[in-house]
């Protein structure tokens, strides 16, 4: 099995740069992270540090989500954010250039909150050409958007597989871009009340990545009652070949010991 460590949820006693390689002393080849800057631009020593402790650490960056705002604060992303959507144009090269160096082809557009004072409608219209341009830029890396529904932010508006699979469509209708893929987070489906088995049954063909937690709690596989194991090898089956991103709770001491568990990863 291949896992990938969110860095930015996982090993967070740690300095954010000192995780990969805490990753890979705990037997991971893979990391992934939100947005682990400050703002849409960084430095470039900023950047620099961030690249290396990354390839220092000798893992892979799998995932790699473009800025979100202040994800502690509440927000849930810039894509639809009308009055960031300079912000968010900024941040697309930065991030592509981030993938570009480091081999990175998976990308998470988080969506955003819906605002007050700005139609529904216009968000959206919004988000489709945001959406459009971030795929236009990493396409010419070879990689992909993700887009993800989430749960526990109650103005964010992509709850379901359904509903992102719905943006995801008007994209391609409307712009032709086609690299935009559906980030199946298991728990934030399972918590929004979608039926996981019959998602992945019926669209696997379209998971761009796919992250687990446990539920209740968004602790590690084990802590709750979801059928991670089953959910996985059902993906696998019908020809799901990525990561699976590791993107839970839990404290640095615990929070791998269901792995020693499981076959070899």
């Amino acid at each position: 099995m291949t896992y990938s460590v969110n860095c930015s949820i996982l090993l967070t006693e740690l300095p954010l740069l000192e995780r990969p390689a805490a990753a890979k002393a705990a037997g991971f080849d893979a990391v992934e992270f939100w947005w682990p800057f400050a703002g849409s631009v960084p430095g470039d020593a900023e950047l620099t540090r961030f690249e290396r402790a990354v390839t220092d650490a000798g893992v892979q960056l799998t995932g790699l989500n473009f800025n979100a705002g202040d994800m502690p604060g509440g927000d849930r992303g810039l894509v639809s954010w009308a009055g960031r959507s300079a912000e968010f144009r900024d941040n697309i090269d930065v991030v592509a250039g981030i993938g570009g160096r480091l081999g990175c082809l998976s990308f998470n557009a988080l969506y955003g909150n819906r605002q007050d004072g700005h139609a529904p409608e216009a968000q959206d219209e919004l988000a489709v050409q945001n959406l459009a341009a971030a795929a236009a830029a990493v396409a010419s890396i070879g990689g992909t958007v993700l887009l993800e529904p989430v749960s526990g932010a109650p103005r964010y508006p992509l709850l379901t597989a359904d509903d992102a699979r719905r943006v995801i469509a008007r994209v391609a209708e409307e712009t032709g871009a086609e690299n935009i893929k559906l980030l199946a987070d298991f728990y934030h489906l399972s918590v929004n009340g979608d039926d996981v088995a019959a998602v992945i049954d019926k669209h696997t063909q379209d998971f761009g990545h796919i992250q687990i937690a446990d539920s209740p709690g968004r602790g590690a596989p084990g802590t709750g009652e979801l059928p991670l194991d089953d959910w996985i090898a059902r993906s696998r089956q019908l020809g799901y070949e990525g990561h699976i991103g590791l993107e839970y709770k839990e404290p640095s001491a615990t929070a791998f010991d269901w792995a020693l568990r499981q076959p070899a990863r």
